[in-house]
């Protein structure tokens, strides 16, 4: 946590909230005077959301635990994996590289998307269902059984706006303090990012109301995109990333290379080349792949041509044990039996 400290920024926080989580696999239950006594460098708003919402900090804490979950599991096949190992993470977030725009991005979207959930299932008194009464009804969808059928909005739809909102307060404070640099101009535009990643893709969903299973009204509400959507998209913008350089009035980014179009918010930028990720280096950040399970027959970033950067691999027979043979008990209980697997495993030299 102290790397985290250190950083004081919004993505910062995630790896305070990950480490803080002392046993592997239990849920995060975080003490929100606890963070932000940890976290000593938090700018004027986010101090303000310490002292004044603690509730909304306990949000932001499952938020970004909730964004470097999604970041492992996207990144699970990549040379970076993107580890939760404090000394190695830290030094991920002080780069201007790809992998510090995703996690940028996907933390400020967990933010945004745990505050706004948190809203919808009334566990904060700021918030609670979207105000629907000012939109226009939704447009009736083409379908069997949908002529002449009356529409209103109704049930609990997610007041996004709110999420994004709080998260913009949080993760944004730092950056803004006066800072006109690079390094601000691309956090806060991976921050927005992620934001609109949830924001920008709400679905519509409605249930018929009617005698008999017919449908004489139906009532709609808007809901977040599931959370894995989101990373998704955030992992097809990591792809499609664009480099940027700095103007010379230190407010505007440049895209480098010839006939580049300027991104748009919702493109992740970057301005320094990323390592290989090859071998294990602490100043990078990096943890090498020496080790890592790969798939000796994929031809992906799985592959143990790319993930064991050319050294090839060896194979191992491991014996795991799992549940097996599972019976449920009136009532109501399920009881397993264990089972030894065999499992052929193939490991990066």
């Amino acid at each position: 946590s102290t790397a985290w400290s250190l950083l004081g920024l919004g993505a910062g926080f995630a790896l305070l909230a990950v480490s803080s989580c002392r046993a592997v696999g239990s849920p995060l239950v975080m003490d929100p005077n606890s963070i932000c006594r940890k976290t000593k460098r938090l700018a004027g708003k986010q101090a303000e959301l310490c002292q004044l919402e603690p509730e909304i900090v306990q949000e932001v804490a499952k938020g970004t635990k909730l964004g470097v979950r999604e970041c492992q599991y996207q990144f699970r096949f990549r040379r970076w994996n993107c580890t939760s190992h404090s000394k190695y993470f830290g030094k991920i977030l002080q780069q201007d590289i790809r992998e510090t725009a995703f996690v940028y991005a996907i933390t400020a979207a967990g933010v945004s998307h745990a505050i706004t959930q948190a809203c919808s299932m009334g566990e904060l008194l700021q918030c609670g269902c979207e105000l629907t009464r000012s939109r226009a009804p939704p447009s009736p969808t083409a379908g069997p059984g949908t002529e002449g059928t009356a529409w209103e909005w109704g049930g609990c739809g997610d007041d996004v706006q709110f999420g994004y909102e709080k998260s913009q307060q949080f993760m944004d404070a730092k950056n803004k303090k006066g800072k006109n640099d690079i390094r601000a101009l691309i956090d806060l535009h991976n921050n927005e990012a992620g934001r609109l990643a949830v924001r920008s893709y709400m679905r519509t969903e409605c249930k018929c109301h009617g005698l008999s299973g017919s449908c004489t009204l139906r009532t709609c509400w808007r809901k977040m995109p599931h959370f894995r959507e989101v990373g998704d998209r955030l992992l097809e913008r990591f792809n499609g990333a664009f480099k940027v350089m700095g103007g010379n009035d230190g407010k505007t980014l440049i895209p480098v290379g010839d006939n580049i179009k300027p991104p748009d918010k919702q493109d992740l930028i970057y301005s320094a080349d990323s390592p290989d990720f090859c071998s294990a280096n602490r100043k990078t950040g990096s943890l090498g792949t020496r080790g890592r399970v790969c798939n000796s027959t994929a031809m992906d970033t799985s592959g143990c041509d790319l993930l064991c950067c050319g050294r090839g691999h060896r194979d191992e027979t491991v014996v795991l044990e799992e549940n097996c043979l599972c019976r449920f008990h009136w009532c109501c209980v399920v009881q397993c039996r264990k089972c030894s697997v065999r499992q052929e495993l193939s490991l990066c030299i």
